[in-house]
């Protein structure tokens, strides 16, 4: 077993014996549980492990476009959001980078929101099956340390409590932003609209709760086509162009950036309707269901900046900057478009009994009803491809009992999971791409995995302020049905099917004057998705970027946590260490020739970290105060494919980060919100090898300052002013952030 280093020390020199009188307990996972209502994730009573908890108060002081706004401000953790409305939303955590999105768990009232079906930036929670609106709280709890989760809990768990009525409600709001960018020769501001409206009530036994959220957003443009300086004299048939603008690469490379591609001004409108039904058979026993459509239209604009002597704009083709020779392939500046729908159904059935056993089972379905996306093979109208991902998607079932009961020395919970997702994409040329006029087919890929679990948790009170809480899962896993076409060439790959055990243990301890401390050690298992082990290319009769044989990821994780209750909130300090084997990650295989680039296993990477937290509400009178700093030191220390990359710093983990947010209110009229967000010097490469990293391909550190001004018009009415980098900062994580941001709001409720 791994040392445990400075955390098994700080342990041990805990005074052994308690003092004689009785303190108030301080159990922070009760806490988090009941304000969540136990629903949120299926969560084992005395769930082991360090939280972060917001609720819809303090959310409304802030600057929320989007349910994922509710982590800005969370310790440790950042959401990857290129621009409002982004489907590429990823959480990095303390170990885990803005490409792990598999190592974060999602729930919205016990549904999965996670999309598991790969580990990637198109892989991101489902963020818009909740709207901003109905949250009624937000937890997270940091790490793989509650038997009752997956391994995909390595990260964090993010478990979204929705309101639910108990008497006549509605609300209506809307929001207007825009940014200001400007980047190359690009400048200009961009415009989005949000609005959102539920109406809900309880009559009897049952309530409902019916809402719609719409938001239009233009995102900045988020990819160029760009070239390192060539070498090549410019020929005489090279045409001559003006409009490139000279660029320094993350290598610190010189060329020129060219013009806007990929997926370049991102343009969407999403529309999302919802029904929450419920029905009480007796005060602690209900039957709920969800039901969620979310539709989304989008393009993505791109545009070369290059024009001849005449004016006329150059897409393709050779060309002549400042006296050399560049090719631009034919699809440089290739415009897309795509529209989707995608339906999540949940039922829930909780039984409580606050005196002995309380039941739960949750059964959902995430169904991808339509996923079509299309790309030109030129710079506009004409000839391209079309990719459908219909019939892809998810069903889970859990159910947890336990029993909690005052006095009891013993909080036994035990349950049962399954998961089933299903991956299925097919790929066509297209004489008219915007037409969808299909073609041939060019290739596909499928795949299913299924995982049944079973967990088992105890929490002991041996001894008085004394804590053991033991747990243990083991999973059965395998992998089916994958298949990779490419042409007329087809191949089947066998099924893969084994049995991990993932053990978890804390000790917790409670002191004088509210001190609490706790020690968390947790294994866990990442299965790789069926994206990782299926989604790929056929070269020949090769298959190459996938690997249905990889290993999963498996983590030895510690967490020292010490914290106090204090009158105005809590204070926190953690020390973390995530000792993770066979890391999945998308890397070049540089030992053999020609390289391989694609999913593989990382043979150990390790994270050590320290993590301080203070949440103040009525600090002073009308004060709220929220600080945090995290340092983080994530480390390759083996990597057998790529061994420039041991030694070196884990990909897109800062070794900094830091939040400060204070809210003070005028009495009940107005309140002000003023925020910061810092986040340190981070790699886009294993190896280290962007050293320049303030630049499109790099990834930079950054400080940004938000604001908000929000103001009740009598007791139904509010309009909000905000502004998020409020200084115009210009920051990249490979792609740019929005610019300087804009918000104004209004709402009216009535209840």
């Amino acid at each position: 077993m791994p040392r445990l280093h400075p955390l098994a020390a700080a342990f041990a020199v805990l005074p052994l014996a308690a003092p004689a009188e009785e303190l108030p307990q301080v159990d922070l996972e009760r806490v988090v549980v009941t304000a969540s209502k136990g629903d949120a994730a299926g969560l084992a009573p005395d769930t082991p492990g360090p939280a972060f908890g917001i609720d819809a108060d303090a959310l409304d002081a802030f600057n929320v476009a989007s349910s994922e706004d509710a982590l800005k401000y969370a310790p440790n953790l950042a959401v990857r959001r290129r621009f409002v409305g982004d489907n590429n939303a990823i959480v990095s955590v303390r170990s885990t980078s803005s490409r792990q999105s598999a190592r974060t768990l999602v729930y919205a009232d016990g549904l999965l929101l996670s999309n598991l079906l790969g580990s990637d930036f198109g892989f991101a929670p489902r963020w818009s099956a909740v709207a901003p609106a109905e949250i009624g709280r937000v937890d997270v709890l940091y790490g793989p340390y509650s038997a009752a989760l997956p391994g995909n809990s390595l990260g964090a768990s993010v478990l979204i409590t929705t309101r639910m009525p108990t008497q006549f409600e509605a609300d209506a709001s809307a929001q207007w932003l825009r940014q200001t960018f400007d980047l190359f020769r690009t400048r200009g501001d961009y415009d989005g609209s949000h609005e959102s409206a539920y109406v809900g009530s309880r009559s009897g036994a049952w309530s409902y709760l019916l809402s719609v959220d719409h938001l239009k957003n233009a995102g900045q443009p988020l990819s160029f086509y760009t070239a390192t300086a060539s070498s090549t004299p410019a020929g005489d048939g090279d045409v001559a162009v003006r409009g490139a603008s000279p660029y320094v690469d993350q290598f610190g490379r010189r060329g020129y950036a060219f013009g806007v591609n990929g997926e370049g001004e991102t343009r969407i409108d999403n529309t999302q309707l919802k029904l929450k039904l419920a029905y009480d058979f007796a005060p602690a026993t209900r039957l709920s269901l969800s039901v969620v459509d979310w539709r989304q239209d989008s393009s993505n604009r791109t545009g070369s900046d290059l024009r001849d002597a005449d004016g006329r704009v150059v897409s393709s083709g050779a060309v002549a900057v400042d006296g050399r020779h560049y090719v631009l392939p034919a699809n440089a500046f290739a415009p897309g478009d795509g529209d989707g729908e995608r339906r999540l159904y949940g039922l829930s059935f909780s039984s409580r009994n606050d005196g002995g056993w309380r039941y739960q089972a949750t059964a959902s379905l995430f169904d991808v009803a339509r996923d079509v996306s299309a790309t030109s093979a030129g710079a506009g109208e004409g000839a391209g491809q079309v990719t459908y991902g219909d019939g892809s998607g998810w069903r889970t079932f859990d159910l947890r009992v336990d029993r909690v009961r005052d006095g009891d020395a013993h909080a036994l919970a035990f349950g049962y999971h399954y998961d089933r997702y299903v991956q299925d994409s097919r790929t066509f040329d297209a004489t008219d791409w915007r037409a969808r006029s299909l073609t041939a087919f060019d290739n596909a890929f499928a795949g299913k995995t299924q995982t049944q679990a079973l967990f088992a948790q105890d929490a002991w009170r041996f001894a008085p302020r004394w804590k053991l809480v033991a747990g243990v899962r083991v999973e059965r896993w395998r992998a089916f049905d994958g298949l990779r076409a490419q042409d007329a060439t087809r191949l089947d790959y066998a099924g893969r099917s084994d049995t991990y055990w993932s053990p978890k243990l804390a000790l917790e301890r409670e002191l004088d004057a509210g001190w609490n401390v706790r020690l968390s050690l947790g294994r866990a298992v990442r299965l790789p998705t069926v994206g990782e082990l299926f989604q790929g290319r056929i070269t020949g009769g090769a298959l190459v970027n996938n690997d249905p044989n990889l290993e999963p990821e498996r983590s030895f994780s510690k967490d020292l946590t010490v914290e106090r209750a204090l009158e105005t909130g809590t204070l926190r300090f953690s020390l973390y260490e995530d000792d993770v084997r066979d890391a999945l990650f998308s890397q070049t295989n540089t030992t053999v020739f020609p390289t391989v680039t694609n999913i593989q296993n990382v043979d150990r990477v390790r994270t050590r970290g320290q993590e301080i937290a203070w949440d103040a509400r009525d600090l002073l009178a009308g004060f709220d105060l929220g600080l945090s700093a995290a340092h983080n030191d994530a480390r390759t220390l083996a990597n057998a494919k790529n061994p420039a990359s041991v030694g070196k710093r884990f990909y897109r983990i800062p070794e900094w980060r830091a939040d400060a947010v204070g809210t003070y209110r005028f009495g009940d009229a107005v309140a002000l919100t003023l925020a910061a967000r810092y986040s340190g010097r981070q790699y886009n490469t294993l190896d280290n090898s962007d050293v320049h990293p303030d630049t499109f391909g790099g990834t930079s550190a950054y400080f940004l300052v938000d604001a908000k001004l929000k103001v009740r018009l009598g007791a139904q009415a509010e309009l909000g002013f905000g502004i998020d980098n409020a200084t115009d900062r210009r920051i990249f994580v490979y792609h740019p952030y929005p610019g300087r941001t804009f918000y104004a709001e209004g709402k009216v409720s009535y209840r």
